[in-house]
């Protein structure tokens, strides 16, 4: 199984989100899953991180052409010279995507999941109805468990 981690970036992630998305990384990892992420840092960082930290594996989906973009963390830098337009790749590639935070970029992808026909599972993020928004990392990695037993 494949998770899409989206949410705020270096100027937007606070030590709370990031402790989250560290949270949310190891859990992905301990499912045997792998990370997927726009591959720079804030959220996407913190999550790598926190799959590294179980041996999980990473993807970064880089904006740019230039794979030093990338966070310390990633396994797999893809460069795809799109800027914003590889938020759709982030997504598209997830069987499921965790919002954590974030502002218009996060909200962006989380409008591309929805038409992708993505499950979006959030913490402190939009508020919206395609988005099942729950209070706990445990909550959330109780339902990617779900979720990958459909897998």
């Amino acid at each position: 199984m494949y998770v899409s981690v989206i949410g705020g970036d270096v100027s937007s992630c606070d030590t709370e989100d990031c402790r989250r998305a560290e949270r949310i990384g190891e859990g992905i990892a301990d499912l045997g899953a792998t990370l997927v992420c726009g591959g720079r840092g804030g959220v996407m960082e913190a999550a790598c991180r926190g799959a590294k930290k179980r041996d999980g594996e990473t993807i970064g989906i880089l904006p740019s052409s230039s794979r030093e973009e990338g966070n310390e963390y990633l396994d797999h830098a893809l460069v795809t010279g799109l800027g914003m337009v590889r938020n759709s790749l982030v997504v598209l590639n997830g069987d499921v995507v965790v919002a954590i935070d974030g502002g218009y970029g996060t909200l962006s992808e989380i409008s591309m999941a929805t038409k992708y026909g993505k499950k979006i599972l959030g913490i402190e993020t939009w508020e919206l109805s395609a988005v099942e928004n729950y209070e706990s990392v445990e909550e959330v990695l109780k339902q990617l468990k779900k979720e990958a037993k459909k897998k």
